[in-house]
């Protein structure tokens, strides 16, 4: 624990200082990314100079006072972020320091360089050197945090700042760390930057933004001269063409590099540095065939900008330990002999043969690529190896040039016989070595005499020596990571750790932890506990004092680059002051509701804090646009609270006051906004005062039941209710003595204000508020208030919503409608006798519900009784079921429907129907964009290739099918005769059922006790939108329970309630069925939207089923066929019996029931067998949506008890390339051996040469016959088949099976490439990747144009 400064011993005389106040200041470091989350806390007393703050504000944090700056932070203090005078005498307390609050200050940079750090006294040791930053940065929070600000685990001295190293970095765009070690290693080599520094601009001929040169011209220039602490690097890269997406693309760094080569190239034609690349990076290689009978070499030169290093040789565990090792087997030859014969010019036939690579010429700067990125076959993914490689300071390459004495007679330019792309003839190597110019350290191989070459060679042996100047090291895995560059000063040999924007000092042990590898020994897996950060890319220099350049000194620059210096100078300056008026511009929310379009705009006002708040109106005038609506002069800025509508205050008489002041400094939010108001010419501005309240005044009309919009009235908290009723009297002209005030405090809460003296502030009043007022002399005044007709008016008006309702296309209300206005006039008061009427006499809906339960053969014969009787006008009193039928629903009454609805307004009691009738369930599906038929009927019950409005009788004759009512809901009725003779009651039903009967046990509606209000008149969709159907726009109050909404619906939808579902659209048209029956609408606001859809409701215990076909050997095995009806206690031979018909029906399966069997389904995936004994809901486990597959047999059912298991076997023919079709194997126990015999049996293939796997995936488990052979875990090694890895515990498993005596078909490239392109074919059909695919990469590519082509973009 650390003492506290109370606890320390003081002098005695500066004990009286302990008794005036002390000031906390809390000092934030926002110089530095890695200190932005620290804080500095000091507690000096009140009388601190300031001058003494500064000094001991950089005794704590470590740097040199004078070198930074101190502005006011978030805290309460903030006025404005001018520096605080750092050389003044003037007190803490004077400049504005409160004591016993906390002061908050920001660190900042001084001029726009950074802070100095302290120089500390004693020279920085080796050892401490060793725990220096190297690599990447930790993460933010991760830092250690002690009591001293500069600790052990974050040491400035650590990570230099840019004025200390002399370097500058560069912004990582989002993943371009593998750009910025590439960039800062070319910028740090003499030869490149020097050359590029020469190589001059012509704005003429090139876009300066297109031009790659130019870019990185600009770009080391500023390296080279800014102050900032890191640049940005966009400009470079928006002339490779790259947009934003390219800088969240990680890449490789020696893919970059030779990339950006290529390019420059390509740009430096015909200039003096177009071979620039070539001369600093080229070497040239042999690439050699010796026959090892005649000695004739065949061979070809090859040139290359990087040698590749193997970091572990192929099928090797142990890595090479040096990058010496890695180059000698680089070039170690290896002997083609066998079937690897080589064919031998001379001998004319194939002979035993050396082949290698020799090194003839080395570049000047030597690329080494450690190759650490390796595919690994066995898990068919990308890894890193982090093996050990060490790497020497120099590295003396002459040990590499090949010094063989060999006659030139033996020596012939030929083919090598390699495959390698880009062989060049004699003639081109001729041309390569005439151009050589005798700059090359290497052989010379035109010289004739062997003793002059092997000389020459000597000669330049000595001259091979090079030094490492740049490390570019990879932290991470192969599937991402991070880069950063070690880079050795040729001005001071000192090694830095260039890091994006961080640039520090490291020293030649930092370089050895690249190496990589562990600490210890781990034998194989040493590689996967090894350390993830390592070198990667080396780039060495040839020492050759001749050639070895410094960089230009300022005054050696081309006149084209002091130009561009004194450019960008210029540019920063300006991006400098720039960033100064950002720093002093308050940045506000803007509203303005526009005086013509009534409509609030927002934006965000932009302001100087010295701009005075007329300048700051003229500003905003300008920025809502509103020259052409109101005269600038009927203009002002207000301070609002847009969150609560609520203006806060208005500036009288500050019109010259500076918006820093107005505001509260500059700061990053604000907790308030700013409204321009605007007023009529002939109007004056109200004066808001702080402290005031805003109420909105609505005034209600009990007559015609409205209310009106609100009136802006400000009060005071500490009014009387009496008092304010006197100021909204003068607002609405209404008598203060009748007034009665309601508040709507929350939602749902009225309270009538009706104690005088009692204030707002006690009411419950806050910065805004709603009102409404009532002043008529009618006697309601004089009914207590919860009685009266204002607080039903006011509650019915806070609870009312405002829906949108989509009917049915084929809906029968309109015939309906129709009908009734031509009987009774389209008399509103006629209109409920007549849904009466339609419900049936005494509330019986006997017209539909009566032919739910008739047979099929009764329907047919009512529906032809509708045809010979279509046309009759019998009276409607007599109407028989059929004639009553058909005046509601017959297709022969189709009328316009666009005059059906008027207006109906209910607020009445709701009408009961007979219970005993209406006692049905809705269910939820989930399947609620299933829109397969837009018929009358439910179109969740027919399919879409099945669905039809008809049945037909024995002549083929089509009969119009009521809406309503489809063959499932007729058939379905034959389920019921196990309840014949005994009422169903909710006793017996599913508890969990998800939804609630619309009646109570006894038998009223349980909305029948509600105050409900509902409204509803036709609404057309915007034209031009194409929606052709009907829509209801519903004013109704959403505490009305949905059965008790659905009941409203009726007359409009023309079926009960229990035939219609009602479905809530969510955003993206998604749907969902509401079924809890007696929930409330509380759960929908305004403007939401239902649609209404056609079909049966499920009763207690029924179920939804979605019946699909199995079709194992068809290209798609699952195919939808129907939906049925399962109620909970049937068995699955029940449902079998009712679904026979329904498929010979709308499917047209002319089905037995032992011909076909139901199976679980879990998405594609065949499942558990169902035997027909099952019961639902005891044995099966059923849920509301569910799926089954229906199976046809080829033979009795052969699946008897549980305990046996099906599985689906396929064979594999190796020989022939193909598959067999599905054959099921059923098995009595999970016995490996017994599939073996099974297996056997159905192939005809011995039993000791059966081999099987499992398939992967879902059901086909389809894999191309390419892969087949070698990707499965053919012939695991268990006993039983529920164990790992194969758990074939459940019926459906596939099982693939073969002869292991089988060969595996020899294929040719080109059977091969067939092959491919058709498994690729069909694989793409069923949705099956024919390989692995991992993370798809961008190709890295730099576009010379500056845009990458339109045709790329679409690849």
């Amino acid at each position: 624990m650390v003492p506290s400064e109370e606890n320390q011993l003081v002098p005695k005389e500066v004990e009286s200082a302990a008794e005036e106040p002390r000031v906390l200041c809390i000092i934030q470091d926002t110089t530095n990314s890695k200190t932005v989350n620290e804080r500095v806390t000091l507690n000096v007393p009140a009388s601190t100079p300031l001058k003494k703050l500064f000094e001991d504000v950089a005794l704590k944090v470590g740097y040199e006072n004078g070198t930074f700056d101190l502005v006011w932070g978030n805290g309460d203090n903030v006025t404005d972020m001018t520096p605080i005078d750092q050389n003044s005498d003037k007190s803490i307390l004077d400049a504005g320091f409160e004591p016993g609050k906390k002061n908050f200050l920001h660190l900042t940079d001084k001029d726009g360089e950074q802070p100095h750090i302290m120089q500390e006294e004693s020279g920085t040791t080796e050892d401490s050197a060793q725990d220096r930053f190297i690599g990447p940065l930790p993460r933010e929070g991760s830092i250690s945090c002690t009591n001293n600000y500069v600790s052990q685990s974050y040491s400035y001295s650590s990570v230099l700042s840019k004025s200390e190293t002399g370097y500058v970095g560069l912004v990582n765009q989002a993943m371009t760390c593998y750009l910025n070690s590439l960039l800062q290693t070319l910028f740090m080599t003499p030869e490149f930057r020097n050359a590029l520094y020469k190589w001059e601009f012509e704005e003429s001929e090139e876009d300066p933004v297109t031009s790659i040169p130019y870019q990185l011209q600009r770009l080391f220039v500023l390296l080279q001269t800014s102050k900032k602490r890191a640049i940005e690097t966009t400009d470079v890269t928006r002339s490779f063409g790259w947009d934003s997406s390219e800088a969240w693309q990680q890449h490789d760094v020696q893919e970059l590099c030779r990339v950006m080569f290529d390019a420059l190239e390509q740009k430096w034609k015909q200039t003096e540095q177009a071979d620039l690349i070539n001369q600093l990076y080229q070497g040239k290689l042999k690439d050699y065939v010796r026959c090892l009978e005649c000695g004739y070499e065949g061979w070809r030169i090859d040139t290359y900008l990087d040698i590749p290093l193997v970091i572990r040789p192929y099928g090797s565990n142990q890595a090479f330990a040096s990058v010496e090792e890695a180059l000698h087997a680089f070039i170690q030859p290896e002997i083609l002999d066998g079937p690897n014969q080589y064919f031998c010019e001379r001998c004319k036939k194939k002979c035993d043969a050396r082949k290698g690579l020799r090194f003839l010429h080395f570049p000047y700067l030597l690329t080494l690529q450690l190759k650490r990125f390796d595919f690994d076959y066995t898990t068919m993914h990308r890894i890193k190896l982090n093996d050990r490689m060490t790497f020497p300071e120099e590295l003396d390459m002459s040990i590499f040039i090949d010094v063989e004495d060999e006659s030139p007679q033996t020596e012939s330019c030929t083919d090598s016989g390699a495959e390698n792309e880009g062989s060049c003839h004699s003639d081109q190597m001729s041309n390569d070595f005439s151009n050589d110019d005798g700059v090359d350290e290497g052989i010379c191989l035109e010289s004739n005499s062997a003793a002059e070459r092997i000389a020459k060679v000597g000669s330049e042996k000595n001259s091979l020596l090079y030094e490492l100047f740049s490390v570019m090291v990879h932290s991470g895995s192969a599937a991402g990571g991070h880069y950063y560059a070690c880079i050795k000063s040729f001005s001071d040999d000192q090694w830095y750790s260039f890091n994006d924007q961080h640039v520090s000092k490291i020293t030649q042990e930092d370089i050895k932890k690249t190496y990589g590898g562990s600490s210890g020994s781990r034998g194989y897996y040493s590689s996967a506990f090894a350390s993830s950060t390592n070198a990667y890319m080396l780039i060495y220099r040839l020492k050759d004092p001749a050639r070895n350049a410094k960089f230009l000194e300022s005054h050696e620059y081309p006149d084209h680059i002091k130009q561009l210096v004194q450019k960008e100078r210029e540019l920063e300056e300006q991006e400098k002051r720039q960033r100064e008026i950002e720093r002093n511009t308050c940045k506000i929310k803007l509203f303005c509701m526009h005086p013509t379009k009534q409509i609030m705009m927002e934006n965000k006002l932009e302001v100087h804090k010295d701009k005075t708040l007329k300048e700051a109106v003229g500003i905003a005038y300008k920025l809502m646009d509103l020259e052409d609506a109101v005269p600038l002069d009927c203009c002002r800025l207000v301070k609002y609270d847009e969150f609560h509508d609520y203006l806060e205050r208005s500036y009288e008489g500050e019109e010259d006051t500076p918006m820093g002041l107005l505001l509260g400094g500059v700061k990053s939010t604000y907790m308030f906004d700013l409204l321009l108001e605007t007023r009529r010419p002939d109007q004056i501005f109200q004066c808001y005062k702080p402290g005031e309240v805003m109420v909105k005044v609505h005034v209600v009309d009990l007559k015609t039941e409205s209310v009106a919009p609100p009136i802006s009235v400000r009060a005071y908290l500490n009014q009387t209710v009496s008092e304010f009723k006197q100021l909204i009297s003068k607002a609405t002209h209404l008598p203060a003595e009748t007034t009665r005030v309601v508040l709507e405090r929350c939602y749902n809460d009225l309270r009538l204000l009706n104690v005088p003296s009692k204030t707002l502030k006690a009411e419950g009043f806050f910065r805004s508020n709603k009102v409404f007022i009532e002043s008529s002399e009618s006697l309601d005044r004089h009914v207590a208030y919860t009685d009266s007709h204002l607080w039903r008016l006011l509650d019915r008006h806070a609870n009312t919503i405002r829906l949108y309702v989509s009917l049915p296309e084929k809906s029968p209300g309109s015939q309906f409608r129709q009908s009734v206005y031509q009987k009774t006039g389209a008399d509103l008061g006629n209109l409920d006798e007549a849904c009466e009427r339609v419900k049936g006499p005494a509330g019986n809906m006997k017209c539909v519900e009566a032919i739910l339960e008739e047979s099929t053969e009764k329907l047919k014969s009512l529906s032809l009784q509708q045809q010979q009787q279509e046309g009759d006008n019998g009276d409607s009193s007599k109407s028989t079921e059929a004639s009553d039928f058909e005046n509601i629903e017959s297709p022969s009454n189709e009328i316009d429907s666009s005059a059906s609805v008027e207006n109906r307004e209910l607020e009445n009691q709701i009408q009961i129907s007979d219970p005993e009738n209406l006692q049905s369930e809705e269910r939820s599906d989930s399947d609620v964009n299933n829109d397969r038929s837009t018929s009358s009927v439910d179109s969740d019950i027919l399919s879409s290739s099945h669905s039809s409005d008809t049945l037909c009788n024995v002549d083929s004759a089509p009969i119009p099918l009521a809406n309503g009512l489809d063959s499932h809901s007729i058939t379905s009725s034959r389920r019921s005769k196990a309840n014949q003779g005994k009422k169903e009651t909710w006793d017996t039903a599913e508890e969990d059922s998800g939804t609630d009967s619309e009646y109570d046990e006894s038998g009223k509606s349980r909305g029948e006790t509600q105050y409900v209000y509902f409204k509803s008149e036709p609404y057309t969709a915007d034209e031009g939108s194409g929606d052709k159907q009907k829509w209801l726009v519903v004013h109704v109050d959403k505490r009305i329970t949905l059965s008790a909404f659905k009941q409203q619906l009726e007359p409009f939808v023309g079926v009960p309630s229990s035939h219609f579902k009602v479905f809530r659209v969510y955003a993206n048209n998604q749907e969902f069925e509401s079924v809890r029956l007696n929930e409330t609408l509380s759960s929908f606001s305004d403007d939401n939207k239902i649609t209404i859809r056609l079909g049966r409701a499920l009763k207690k215990g029924e179920y939804r089923v979605k019946v699909y076909q199995l079709l194992v050997n068809e290209p798609e095995p699952c195919k939808f066929l129907l939906d049925a009806v399962f109620a909970k206690g049937m068995t699955v031979r029940q449902s079998k019996e009712e679904l026979l018909p329904q498929l010979r029906e709308q499917c047209g399966l002319d089905l037995t029931i032992d011909r076909f069997r139901l199976r679980k389904k879990t998405w594609k995936n065949p499942g558990t067998v169902f035997l027909d004994y099952h019961i639902y809901e005891e044995d099966i486990n059923i849920s509301s949506n569910w799926e089954v597959f229906l199976e046809i047999l080829d033979g009795i059912e052969k699946m008897k008890s549980m305990s046996q298991l099906a599985v689906l076997s396929r064979r594999w023919r190796p020989s022939e390339m193909k598959l067999d079709s599905f054959q099921e194997v059923v098995l009595e126990s999970s016995g490996v051996e017994e599939l073996k015999e099974k297996l056997s049996e159905l192939s005809g293939i011995p039993l000791e040469n059966i081999e099987f796997a499992k398939g992967r995936g879902t059901f086909p488990c389809d894999i191309s016959v390419l892969e087949i052979h070698q990707d499965l875990d053919w012939n695991p090694k268990v006993s039983t088949l529920n164990v790992w890895p194969l758990y074939i515990c459940d019926d459906g498993a596939v099982i693939f099976y073969r002869d292991k005596t089988e060969e595996l078909m020899e294929l040719t490239d080109e059977q091969r490439n067939e092959l491919m392109k058709k498994e690729s074919s069909r694989l793409q059909k069923t949705g099956h990747r024919v390989t692995y695919s991992p993370r798809k990469e961008k190709a890295l590519k730099i576009y010379l144009d500056g845009a990458p082509n339109k045709d790329l973009i679409q690849d």
